[in-house]
């Protein structure tokens, strides 16, 4: 059976991950970048470094996110968030990553998923590319799943 999940259900599906996916555009190209983060229920937290991402969102701060749990081909659930990219600074930024430690730390599990960028101030030198957290505020979504029914 498939089906259209509601507002609730997308908001389960978006709490209940770490990893999604971030699409944007950029000079007349569409990327889709894998992406970990947090949601608190209006916006979806991220913390990374500069690069193209940053450089192109704040050129076009209109993004779309995708997030989906997979069990098998016939039970799925994916959930597609349109919103506005926005830069956060001093208290705002501090506030979403304490969110986004608290959300994936305990889902650590080897040093290769500790972050090796802005956590640590000591550590950054001014060669390096500064780390930048961001929310995408939700303005929009849309959900799609499928459940195998035995009869």
């Amino acid at each position: 059976m498939l089906g259209t999940l509601n507002r609730a259900q997308i908001d389960n599906l978006l709490v209940s991950q770490v990893h999604g996916r971030l699409g944007f555009t950029d000079n007349g190209k569409t990327y889709i970048i894998p992406l970990t983060y947090a949601y608190d229920g209006e916006c979806i937290h991220v913390h990374t470094i500069e690069g193209l991402k940053i450089n192109a969102m704040r050129r076009n701060p209109n993004v779309c996110f995708q997030v989906e749990q997979i069990d098998d081909m016939a039970h799925w659930q994916c959930a597609l968030v349109w919103g506005t990219y926005e830069e956060l600074k001093e208290d705002d930024a501090e506030d979403s990553l304490q969110l986004l430690i608290n959300r994936v730390h305990p889902l650590m599990t080897s040093d290769t998923c500790r972050p090796k960028h802005g956590l640590d101030k000591q550590r950054h030198s001014r060669d390096s590319k500064s780390p930048v957290t961001f929310r995408i505020r939700v303005e929009n979504v849309s959900g799609r799943f499928e459940k195998r029914v035995n009869y």
